[in-house]
């Protein structure tokens, strides 16, 4: 085997490898939906407030749905985000816990007010939502309306 080729070979491995070792992007696109590649995620057991919806806090109108996308993204940080599928719901979403590490992103999002457990779906985040209640955390510290209220009244219009 001349140089030629050993370069040859070394170059295609290492791009190879490269891709095969790169995580898969992570798109946040609201507070409880990502894309990973070309897989879309919704997750389970919570709601979070819809991109546009707000919300008031001492009469100062807050961009809640841009609040709990933001936080997402910053708990994310480019980390790997590893998903436990449950189903697809009826638009082709995959609806899944997802982890960064140990951490639920669901749990974390609820915890910490930035959104509310889904109790129509699940009852499994309903503690953590008393936590963030009772400490006026994110969404709790506001006034808002339930993010289903807020698609039920879009509905209506």
């Amino acid at each position: 085997m001349n140089m030629q080729s050993i370069y040859f070979f070394l170059c295609c491995f290492f791009i190879l490898c490269g891709q095969a070792l790169a995580k898969p992007m992570v798109a946040v696109i609201d507070g409880d939906t990502i894309h990973i590649g070309q897989k879309k995620y919704r997750f389970s057991g919570i709601d979070a407030p819809e991109i546009k919806q707000t919300c008031k806090q001492d009469n100062v109108i807050i961009l809640c749905g841009a609040l709990a996308k933001d936080a997402l993204e910053k708990k994310i940080n480019n980390q790997n985000v590893l998903c436990k599928e449950e189903s697809v719901d009826r638009y082709q979403r995959i609806i899944a816990e997802c982890f960064v590490g140990k951490e639920s992103l669901s749990q974390y999002l609820v915890k910490n007010g930035y959104a509310v457990a889904y109790r129509k779906y699940s009852g499994q985040f309903i503690k953590d939502e008393e936590y963030a209640k009772q400490n006026k955390l994110g969404l709790w510290s506001m006034m808002f309306e339930y993010p289903w209220d807020y698609r039920a009244k879009l509905r209506s219009k």
